[in-house]
């Protein structure tokens, strides 16, 4: 007992010392005439019981005052809802303050009855009964926890969309404990929402000082051994992602250096690229990698290098950076990838059906984790240039404009803060380093063998988005958008609206065709147009255009996968852009349908087309053919990028009609569109290019071995085709080695215009091998026989030229019989 009372003596003259009275990780000002009064107390025999009271018993009244801050501006901001100009909705309102005034109640109460008990303090005064009735009402923090990644969400978007609730929520006045010199400090609603998540931890931290101070056979025992029990519970039934505890660490002069963002990006190091975990605090920036350990042993992070925010700037490409060369690979090598990636899914899913397949597929899980780990690290094209003010720069590369904004947003946002330059000690790099394994919020790198089976896998096919309009500028520019979806675990820029020349509301509505590739999200930027030729970047992947605004939306699949239309929002910094989508998965938006029109041409047999035209190729074919050798020949991403649907189906009416002035409208039509209309001919037509009949031994011969008896068995059926497929095909083919040729420029290998048009003139009008089955698996949609179709395409386009009359000469010489 001796040493408790000298263990107590000695902490509170430390307490009264500094003025300040600590508990756990939190500094909380302390109740002084109590602590004054204590160390009369403790010198008659007071026990430790009553100082952990004590102690929580101050902060517990920084708390009530914490709640009470975000109460005060609830009220206005509920009754403005229902008037003519409100600042929010009380659906905003309700979200972001959800169950604040319950909890607010519940400590009210507690600390109420709390206090009269330490204040007339012995050693039959009891407690356990409170913290017990406390710990039964964690249900309340339960609903707030489920509803606090929405609230922060909310006020975030709320804070961008409205100047007056930004400023409301950035300066929140927190009243100061009765005695303390100050009278409020200033906080941000952000900081107070992590409040009532923090407190829970700590509550059960004084539960377990408690009992480590109450003897066994007093009457609070038990009841704080239940209060212990069911808050420990709680604990560990909501997200651990939450806990501040893990996103902090202590500086040497004891501020707390918070995590802000980590995730892991691609650096150019040495010329050749590497994966880096990144992590951005309160007050730098710091590049790690993890080191190598053996079997069993503790993971940990390497630094490479740090940048403190007062010294980061952003460097842009000029005459003087000649020391990085981003290396780009040849898109047809990443496609390859894509392909192996996309065909071991189909083996791992089934190996899980047969018997004892397991083994395999954890060697199968192997394999496609090194395959999506060497996509990740080589995919990334667009630079993030960092400068150390003292003379060093850094590269990164990121697959997404979107990610590289967060990135310099936040940071910019860090920077506007008083920042002074640290130098960190090696001792202090090392235990900053050493923390970020707990601190990280980023486990795992992004790829699909990561994730765990029961998560979605995301959808396979075709989105349809169309981009209405935008609102909210302050001031007429010339706007676009650009549309990304995530695809093999980074995100890509899919499509991208003319620019509207001069204007705060731009009216776009323009349709775009999006493939998807188990994706998850669609996110939406809105660009500024720079049309200052000085200041473009050298560098081709930069971007120099504006960013105004982004955001992104789930991809549910209940919600697209609807018939009709979904119409959304986005907001982004006060400007909201409007779209609608819909999802047809790849099964279905392939599905041919039965010719029931001898007009036209789209859906109609081309036999019947060249017959009505007395052509030995389709019209269309021809001239939109020659459109894209005349002036998109060079277009980057040409057959891939999306042309908008609006001007697609107006070339679709033009041809079916035979109008008078296609030629015109094809010179003044966007090249994509022409593009987009070829590949919708060859989908709508009522059977395949290279027909139903012969699919099923394109798909054998594409799988043989001896390269003799392939190369006489994929003759053979390309001769096997009625002459006006033949010829078609031919014309085809021709232009598409064309395309290929102009790769350096169009960035369009031979690789992925078979991946564009293989599907497309191979696809049977009811596969034979998913008759009778419903398709609802990724395996199933990106099945072997979609693999096989562009297999089979780029057999042909690989292959030296074919021509009609040499293949009609070896007929003589073999079967026309399959």
């Amino acid at each position: 007992m001796e040493e408790e009372e000298e263990e107590v003596l000695c902490y509170l003259d430390r307490v009264l010392e500094e003025e300040v009275f600590e508990y756990g990780d939190e500094e909380v000002e302390p109740i002084t005439p109590l602590h004054r009064q204590f160390k009369g107390d403790i010198e008659k025999g007071l026990e430790m019981k009553k100082l952990v009271l004590s102690g929580f018993l101050a902060s517990e009244e920084i708390y009530i005052n914490q709640l009470e801050a975000l109460l005060l501006p609830m009220r206005p901001l509920k009754a403005t809802a229902t008037t003519s100009q409100p600042v929010l909705t009380i659906q905003q309102v309700e979200t972001i303050f959800y169950k604040i005034q319950d909890i607010f109640e519940i400590h009210k109460e507690f600390y109420d009855a709390l206090l009269p008990n330490i204040r007339q303090w012995d050693e039959k005064v009891t407690v356990g009964h409170l913290f017990q009735k406390l710990a039964s009402q964690l249900g309340v923090y339960k609903a707030f926890v489920d509803n606090y990644k929405v609230a922060l969400e909310t006020a975030e978007k709320c804070s961008q969309a409205n100047s007056q609730f930004q400023k409301i929520s950035e300066n929140l006045k927190v009243k100061s404990p009765k005695d303390s010199k100050d009278c409020t400090s200033t906080v941000t609603m952000e900081a107070l929402l992590y409040k009532p998540i923090d407190r829970v931890t700590r509550s059960t931290l004084v539960l377990h000082d408690l009992l480590k101070h109450t003897p066994k056979d007093h009457p609070d025992f038990p009841l704080l051994q239940d209060a212990l029990r069911i808050s420990q519970n709680f604990l560990s039934s909501i997200n651990e992602e939450i806990d501040p505890r893990r996103t902090a660490v202590t500086t040497p002069k004891g501020e707390a250096r918070q995590l802000v963002k980590d995730g892991f990006l691609v650096e150019v190091s040495e010329s050749s690229r590497k994966l880096r975990h990144v992590f951005l605090f309160t007050d730098l920036l710091l590049c790690a990698k993890m080191k190598k350990t053996s079997v069993g042993r503790h993971q940990q992070y390497e630094c490479k290098w740090y940048i403190p925010l007062a010294d980061l700037t952003f460097q842009t490409l000029d005459e003087s950076d000649s020391c990085h060369s981003i290396q780009v690979l040849p898109e047809h090598e990443i496609e390859e990838m894509k392909i192996k990636i996309s065909l071991l899914k189909s083996e791992i899913q089934k190996e899980k059906k047969a018997p004892k397949g397991q083994n395999r597929v954890e060697r199968l899980r192997k394999k496609m984790n090194e395959q999506e780990s060497w996509l990740l690290l080589h995919s990334p094209t667009i630079p993030f240039r960092l400068h150390n003010k003292h003379g060093k720069s850094y590269l990164f590369l990121l697959s997404s404009d979107y990610e590289r904004s967060e990135w310099r947003e936040s940071i910019q946002k860090l920077q506007k803060k008083d920042l002074q330059a640290c130098v960190l000690s090696s001792v202090e790099l090392q235990v900053l380093t050493s923390s970020c394994f707990k601190l990280r919020t980023v486990h795992n790198i992004p790829v699909t063998s990561n994730k765990d089976d029961e998560e979605t896998p995301g959808l396979y096919g075709f989105l349809h988005v169309i981009v209405h309009s935008a609102k909210g500028f302050k001031e007429s520019a010339n706007l676009y958008c650009t549309l990304e979806v995530d695809s093999y675990g980074y995100f890509v820029s899919k499509a991208k609206t003319r620019v509207f020349r001069d204007t705060a509301e731009p009216q776009w509505n323009e349709e775009f065709e999006i493939e998807l590739e188990g994706s998850q999200f669609l996110r939406i930027l809105c660009y500024e147009k720079c049309y200052d030729k000085s200041m473009l970047n050298k560098d081709d992947n930069e971007i120099v255009d504006k960013i105004m605004g982004k955001g992104q939306v789930q991809l549910d699949p209940q919600t697209v996968q609807s018939k009709n239309w979904h119409m959304d929002v986005i907001e982004m910094n006060g400007i909201k852009v409007e779209f609608s989508m819909k999802f047809t998965s790849r099964d279905l938006s392939l599905k041919r349908t039965p010719s029931k029109k001898q007009s036209g041409v789209f859906g109609v047999k081309i036999n019947v087309v060249t017959k009505r035209e007395r052509s030995k190729v389709p019209y269309i074919v021809r001239q939109c053919i020659e459109e894209v050798e005349k002036r998109g020949i060079d277009e980057v991403g040409i057959y891939r990028i999306s042309g908008v649907a609006t001007d697609i189906q107006a070339l679709k009416t033009a041809f079916d009609t035979n109008t008078k002035d296609i030629l015109v409208m094809l010179s003044d039509m966007d090249i994509n569109a022409i593009a987009g209309t070829l590949k919708l001919y060859f989908r709508e037509l009522p059977e395949p290019l290279l027909t139903d009949r012969l699919y099923p031994a394109f798909m054998e011969g594409i799988s043989l071995s001896d390269p003799a008896a392939k190369e006489n068995c994929m003759m053979h059926l390309l001769r096997s085709l009625p002459d006006p497929n033949i010829m078609t095909f031919l014309t085809l083919l021709e232009h598409l080695k064309r395309v290929a040729e102009k790769e350096p420029l169009n960035k369009m290998s031979l690789h992925n215009l078979a991946t564009v048009f293989g599907p497309t003139l191979l696809r049977p009008s009811e596969s034979e091998s998913t008759k009778g089955q419903n398709i609802t698996s990724v395996s199933d949609i990106w099945s072997h026989d979609v693999m096989a179709q562009v297999q089979v395409l780029l057999y042909y386009l690989q292959h030296p030229p074919i021509s009609f009359a040499e293949l009609k000469r070896n007929t003589l010489y073999f079967s026309t019989d399959v």
